[in-house]
Formats: C-alpha cells, structure tokens, sequence
C-alpha cells in the first residue's frame, strides 16, 4: 500500500477502481474535478476494470477507444505531471523530468517513461583509448588474479618507532663504502625474524605446507610498465652490506630491464617499500606461491607520548599479508612483533 499524490486540486468525484484490485501501470483509478464541473468526458476515455479468469482484475478499453496520445515533453518552466515513482526514480538518477514525453493518462509520466529516458541517454560521451598491454602487464595481472581471487588474504598492521634504526643506519654508513637504505635495513630485519618464525617463510601446495629451508626475499620494483620484484637469495645467511650491495645491482639492473628469469622468480617472502612516494600505509597483494609478504610506508614525523608527555616520533607503518590458507593471525602477529622488535632495537642489524 503506498500513498498517491493528487497532481490536481479538486475534489475525488469518482473511484473507478475498487478497493485490492490489480491494474497496470498508468490505469486512471479516479476522477478529481469541481463540485459542479461536468466529468463525462472524462469519463468516456475511463479504462475500466474487469474480473480475469484468474481471479485478479484485467484491463480492457472500451469498444473503438485507442491508446491515449502520448504528450510532448513540457515546456521549461510549466508544472510537470508525474507519478511519485516516476519523480523518485528520475531523483535518483538525474533526470529531468521536463525533457521528458509522458505516456500516461492526460501526458502524465510513468515510471517507464524514465526508465526508457535512462536507457537512451542523449549524449554519448567519447569512448576513451584502448592502450594494448605490455607483456609485463599481462603477467602481473595473471599473477594477481591467481592470487586475489582464490587466496584467502588476511592483513596485520603495525607501527614502528624507527628512531634507532635511523641513527643505526647513519652510525653503519661512516667509514663503509656500502651505504644501507632503508629497504636494505628491512630485508635484513625481514631475514632474521623469518629464521625465528620459520611458519611464516611457507607456500601453500593444496594438502600441504610447504617449508621452505632457504630465505629468499623479493623486493618490489616498479618499472615503466609495471613492477618487477628482483630476488635476493639466502638473505639469512648475508650480512648487511652485502644485501646493499646486492639489492642495489639487482634493482639497477630491474630498471634497465636486464634482470634473467632466475633473478625475478621463486621468492619466499617479498617486501615493498613505498615510503619514497609519501605512502603513509598500504596493503600489498601476495605473489603465488608465497605466504606472506610486507608493505611499508614512509618514516613520518609524529606525536606520540613518552612517560606520559608528548614528543616528537619516526614511526613507519607495515602491514602484513598473509594467505590465511596457510597462517592463522597468531602466527602472523608473532612474526611482526618480532620485526618491530629488531627495527627497534637494531643491534642485530649488524651481525
């Protein structure tokens, strides 16, 4: 049951359709007219209501009556005749309703009226360009569809004062020729707290967990026409400078686009790093068949509160992907609080 809005002022002289009868969209159901104002041609062009075989009510015009012209669209600035739904819909969907031709009774428009309007719009708006894509394109949306779509991803975020790993990375750069980045610092981080929760450093197989005896971590690299994500073998067993010195050849030659098959393949953990593009925080999809990977933002200035006054922090945000198919949330909060606690304490960065 719904309310019906009368579009003219008047009184209800004639109900044409009775109480819980069914008729089609448009029916006139009744007449509004003066006191004394003569109604039979009104009357005349009445559609009445006649019992189906099915028990509800169908509609039929009288004998020699034709379908009511439909009326032009209204003028601007004159009152348009339409029904609360007609209104409701062309609301909800921008349309004017006075460029609108109404095929309801007397020209009012119908909730169809609007629905063929949306569906012919009258401006057909340019196309755009098609750009074929790269065969790097193509691979990496193959690659993410095979992941996103049947891994059951799960993420943990964590924050992570970084003021001693700033001054452990300047104090590290004196007297050295090797100069560690930031993202050096995080795979050497990311290795030892792989070696201590090794649950993390798996694939998933279909009925089984695979557990992988080597470290390789991958780091993401973006390139002209995607992103590529050169790997650094046997990261557990590196030292500091040497994953700086090996990430720095390896993403150089990312770049140039002449890394081998072998260099960019069978990761077990990957790390990307958008901090440089002043990402605050981020959620990286996995790279089959890994389990896990992190995705970290920039190093910001923030307040935060120490002994219970505020102070000047670095904090970075990471989050944690995790194929849930192969990690529970336990296992991924103890491998991130254990990263956070190396960055924070970054004594065994050096070793």
């Amino acid at each position: 049951v719904m309310d019906l809005e009368a579009f003219a002022s008047g009184t209800l002289r004639k109900i044409l359709v009775q109480d819980g009868a069914t008729v089609m969209s448009g029916t006139l159901i009744g007449v509004i007219g003066g006191a004394d104002e003569d109604i039979t041609s009104a009357l005349a062009d009445t559609i009445t209501a006649a019992p189906s075989a099915g028990g509800g009510t169908r509609t039929s015009a009288p004998p020699g009556a034709g379908p009511a012209p439909a009326s032009p669209a209204s003028p601007a600035g004159t009152r348009v005749l339409a029904s609360p739904r007609a209104k409701a819909l062309a609301a909800d969907q921008g349309i004017d309703l006075s460029t609108i031709t109404g095929t309801g009774p007397g020209g009012r428009i119908v909730e169809e009226d609007v629905m063929k309007a949306q569906a012919s719009p009258t401006q057909i708006l340019p196309a755009g360009t098609d750009q074929p894509l790269s065969q790097m394109r193509k691979a990496i949306a193959r690659a993410t569809t095979q992941s996103k779509a049947p891994v059951p991803h799960f993420y943990l975020t964590s924050e992570i004062d970084m003021e001693q790993a700033e001054r452990f990375r300047d104090q590290f750069k004196q007297n050295r020729t090797t100069h560690p980045s930031v993202t050096d610092l995080l795979i050497k981080a990311a290795a030892i707290a792989l070696t201590r929760h090794p649950d993390i450093n798996v694939s998933f197989t279909g009925n089984a967990i695979r557990r992988y005896a080597r470290i390789d971590i991958g780091i993401a690299v973006g390139i002209d026409d995607g992103l590529i994500t050169p790997v650094l073998r046997n990261c557990d067993a590196k030292s500091l400078e040497d994953i700086s010195s090996e990430s720095r050849t390896l993403i150089e030659r990312a770049r140039n686009k002449r890394l081998q098959p072998q260099e960019y393949t069978d990761a077990t953990f990957s790390i990307s790093n958008l901090g440089m593009f002043d990402v605050e925080n981020f959620i990286a999809v996995l790279i089959p068949p890994q389990a896990a990977s992190i995705a970290v933002g920039a190093i910001r200035d923030v307040p935060v509160v120490k002994d219970g006054t505020v102070k000047a922090g670095r904090r970075m945000k990471v989050t944690l992907s995790c194929d849930h198919r192969a990690l529970d949330g336990v296992q991924g909060a103890g491998f991130l609080k254990e990263f956070k606690r190396i960055l924070e304490h970054p004594s065994e960065l050096s070793i």
